[in-house]
This record gives C-alpha cells, sequence and structure tokens, in this order.
C-alpha cells in the first residue's frame, strides 16, 4: 500500500520543497493585485456588452425543496456569448497577470487606474442625472466581491504547483505576506496567506448575524456548517491515502483550513454576540492573541517537538482559531454598520455614504497595517523563530502558523480595498450581474469543490515542476475554461450543489 502511494506522487518531496522558504512579495504589491483584479470587473460591467440578455421563464421553474426555484433559460446562444466575454475580460487577464506577465503588475496598475477615472470622468454625469431614482447597492457588490474571490481562489491553487507562477506569490515561510491565499496543499481554499483570511471576511460580512437575523441555534449551526466538516475529513483522508504534498508545520498532523471555518462559524454561533459589539470582542480577542504570541505562546508553537496527544499534534490550526475569529467578529460588525445598516439604502445620496465609509476603513487599516508591521511584529500567517541565540547562529529557522494582528489587519485592509474598488461600479449605469457572476454564485462551494478535485488530477497526472511554460499555462487555460464552463451549464440548468 505504501509503495502504491509513493507511485501515484511520486514527486511529493519535491513539490513541497518548492513552496517551502518563500518570503512573499511587498505590500505594494501585493495593493497593487488588489486593484487591478476588481478593475477589470468594474471595466467589464461598464462595457456595452455587460448585459446579460438571457430570459428566465418563470413559469416553467420547478421548486425546490428550500422554497428556491430553478430558472430554465431559454437563450443559450445569448447566454454563452456573454460567458464568453466574461472569460475573456475577468479570467484570462487575472490569469496572465498571475502567471506570465505578472512583472508587469505596477504598470498594469497604473494604466487600469488612469481607465477607470477616464470613464468616470467621460460618463459619470450619467450618474448626476439618476441621483433620484434606485441604483445598484453595496450589497450587490458583495456578491460580485465574493465570486472575485472565489475565482481568484480556483485560479491560484493550481497555478501555485507550476514554476510559470511567482514564488513570490506562494505561501510565505516566515514573515511577509503572498497573494496565494490559503495555502491548498491539495485540495482548499486557497490563497495562501491572504486569501484565508479574504474568505474569513467574506463570509463575516454577509453572515446571518451581520444581517441581524434571528440567530440559528447550536443544532442548525452545526447542521449549515457539516459540509466544512465533512470538506476537513474528506480532504485528510484523501490526501493521506495518495501521499499528497502537505506541510505538517502548516496546520498541524491531522488540521486543515476546513476545521478552522467549521470551528469559527460554530464559536460565533455558541457565543451569540449582538453584532454592534463584535468589533470590540472580535479585538479584544486579537490583543489578548497577540500578547499571548509574545509573551511565550509562539515559543510552543514554534516548536517542532509534537506529543502524543491531539492537542500537540495540531497546535498551530488549533491555536490559530483565536486570530480568525477574532477577525470574523470584526467582518460582522463591519458588514452590519456599513453593509446592513439603515444608511446603506437604495437612494443614491446613501450609496455615496456608503462608498466614502468604505474607502475609508480602507485607508483605516492599511495605515493601522503599516504601523502594526513596524514596531509591533510583521505581518505574518506564520511565524519563524529567532529568539535563541543559538538558533540565531546555528541559522536555524522554524516557521508555524500565525495569524497576528498585523496579518488581520492587512487582511481587512486588502479585502476592503478591493471591495471599494468595485462599489465605482456606480457611477456609470449597468446591468449590475455578469453572466459569469451569477454562475458562480449560485455554486460557490460546488466550483471549489470542483476546483480542488481538478487540482488533484493534474497533480498526479503529470510532473508539474518540468512543465515548460507553454504547456503550464495550457494547463492552466484548459483548467479555467473547463471550471467556468461547468459552472456556467450548472447554472443555465438551474442546478445548485447542495447537500445539506
Amino acid at each position: 500500500m505504501e509503495s502504491l502511494r509513493q507511485s501515484l506522487n511520486p514527486n511529493k518531496l519535491l513539490k513541497e520543497e518548492f513552496v517551502s522558504n518563500l518570503t512573499g512579495s511587498s505590500m505594494l504589491e501585493v495593493a497593487a493585485l488588489s486593484t487591478i483584479i476588481p478593475g477589470l470587473v468594474v471595466l467589464r460591467q461598464w462595457s456595452s456588452f455587460s448585459r446579460v440578455n438571457v430570459k428566465i421563464n418563470v413559469e416553467a421553474s420547478t421548486p425546490k425543496k428550500d422554497g428556491c426555484v430553478a430558472p430554465h433559460r431559454r437563450d443559450f446562444r445569448s447566454y454563452a456569448v456573454s460567458l464568453s466575454v466574461d472569460y475573456l475580460c475577468i479570467v484570462l487577464p487575472v490569469l496572465l497577470i498571475l502567471t506570465i506577465l505578472a512583472e508587469w503588475v505596477h504598470m498594469f496598475t497604473l494604466l487600469l487606474i488612469v481607465v477607470l477615472l477616464l470613464c468616470i470622468s467621460a460618463k459619470g454625469s450619467s450618474y448626476i442625472h439618476l441621483k433620484g431614482e434606485q441604483l445598484s447597492s453595496l450589497r450587490a457588490t458583495i456578491t460580485s466581491y465574493r465570486v472575485l474571490v472565489v475565482i481568484m481562489t480556483c485560479l491560484s491553487i493550481l497555478a501555485v504547483d507550476f514554476k510559470i507562477f511567482p514564488r513570490r506569490y506562494a505561501k510565505t515561510e516566515t514573515y511577509g505576506t503572498s497573494m496565494v491565499s490559503l495555502a491548498c496543499d491539495s485540495l482548499i481554499i486557497s490563497l495562501m496567506d491572504l486569501g484565508v483570511g479574504s474568505f474569513v471576511i467574506v463570509n463575516a460580512l454577509v453572515s446571518r448575524k451581520a444581517r441581524n437575523s434571528i440567530s440559528m441555534n447550536w443544532m442548525a449551526t452545526l447542521k449549515s456548517t457539516s459540509p466544512l466538516i465533512l470538506l476537513g475529513f474528506g480532504r485528510l483522508i484523501s490526501t493521506t491515502g495518495v501521499d499528497y504534498q502537505a506541510h505538517v508545520g502548516e496546520y498541524g498532523v491531522h488540521w486543515n483550513f476546513f476545521f478552522t471555518l467549521a470551528a469559527v462559524s460554530l464559536l460565533s454561533s455558541l457565543c451569540d454576540i449582538d453584532p454592534k459589539y463584535c468589533g470590540i470582542v472580535g479585538l479584544l480577542i486579537l490583543v489578548g492573541y497577540q500578547a499571548c504570541l509574545l509573551y511565550g505562546l509562539n515559543v510552543y508553537l514554534l516548536s517542532n517537538e509534537r506529543m502524543a496527544d491531539i492537542v500537540s499534534q495540531n497546535k498551530e490550526g488549533l491555536f490559530s482559531i483565536f486570530g480568525y475569529w477574532g477577525m470574523y467578529l470584526i467582518g460582522v460588525h463591519l458588514g452590519h454598520y456599513i453593509l446592513f445598516g439603515n444608511h446603506s439604502s437604495l437612494k443614491a445620496r446613501n450609496i455615496q455614504a456608503t462608498r466614502a465609509t468604505v474607502w475609508i476603513v480602507c485607508v483605516l487599516f492599511w495605515f493601522l497595517t503599516i504601523i502594526l508591521d513596524k514596531y509591533v511584529e510583521r505581518v505574518s500567517r506564520r511565524m519563524v523563530n529567532i529568539v535563541s541565540s543559538y538558533y540565531k547562529s546555528a541559522a536555524f529557522y522554524r516557521h508555524k502558523l500565525d495569524c497576528n494582528l498585523a496579518y488581520v489587519t492587512q487582511v481587512i485592509a486588502q479585502n476592503f480595498q478591493v471591495l471599494s474598488i468595485l462599489t465605482l461600479s456606480d457611477f456609470i449605469p449597468y446591468e449590475k450581474s455578469l453572466a459569469i457572476e451569477e454562475a458562480f454564485n449560485q455554486n460557490l462551494l460546488g466550483s471549489f469543490l470542483m476546483a480542488n478535485v481538478l487540482t488533484g488530477l493534474v497533480n498526479l497526472s503529470m510532473d508539474t515542476l518540468s512543465a515548460s511554460p507553454v504547456t503550464s499555462f495550457t494547463v492552466l487555460l484548459g483548467y479555467s475554461f473547463l471550471l467556468s464552463f461547468v459552472t456556467s451549464i450548472l447554472w443555465f440548468c438551474g442546478i445548485k450543489i447542495k447537500f445539506w
């Protein structure tokens, strides 16, 4: 059995080394990427092709168990054209920026900013004439944001295994930040550093608590988080079975980020905190966790010694829950205050106020990130142990999962930067939902699962490390197209993957 597992993934050690000892990219480059990607979405929404001319036959719709309906789309040709344009204007450019055009990021950022400003100045007058009408609210922009995070994740989890993907975008081993958020060892929500937090923030901003909905009891919460728990065990079993590359020092022996998401959800449900106070409670948790890290907890987390107990074997993942929970609570407070407050109605004047608030939050958290990174502790989802002079002299570095306070503030800053740019779309009237947005939004979890399965199949069927740039980009292009096509077909047929 052991020989069979090794034959399925003969380059396991090489692949683990390929994503090891990385320091990430600069904050400036992260900010540039966080400008380009939503900027492409805004330009696509403003384009003359942004209207999705797909007719919905409501009468022919069939009710689902949860009361939703599955619309049957008639005009597949029109839908296919809209989807193709969306793919060429959003998915393909993002894939190019993450691979062969990565060295041109800053130039593309400046160019995109100029184009956005020109479009606003040229067509912004149409916004003024519609001040008294109902415009697209920031809540609809959240849909674009959620879809964008998923698409970025799906592209990155496979791209990171190829040499065409810049190593500075991959997960960091010491201090630093990277664009591949949730280091998908084999499957998961993967954008290595910032992506992990992005999923937490996205879930928090649109959570039931942020919407001030009736809280679920613990049984209902357990049911809603059961997919994450099942996925966590599924990942553990599948990756162990095929001897897939994994880093024990990231989450522990058995833990993975699916379990972290489920734990954060359960904690937030069991500790029923009013959304008005979630911000201060989240801040207290983060400050307390940061203090524990600085005054001894990091020594335990940085130790490679693992006892037989389950806590010691999974200490990195278990203790990081506190950091992510604090981040989640702050996200809930911001979502409740900015997105679902009385001032965020559909009136034009309120949209302007909400947009200004989003931009202020973005600038504030970037400022906090710089201060914390310089004077408290460097941004780190993982830590490096350099406390002992012996370890320093021996150049003995160890990395572990951290989720410190500076990392939390940067995640919030980066997410609100993306959100703030997406709010610019309201300056020019357009049909809000793009075809690709509607498709992914209906099956966010389903598209992510499919991306993980395809990522695993590619890694087990070819040597990604020795692939040429042409081969690498061809595989990534086919992967992204297949993912978008299947997800869109599911939407067109009214199929929503949900088993809980």
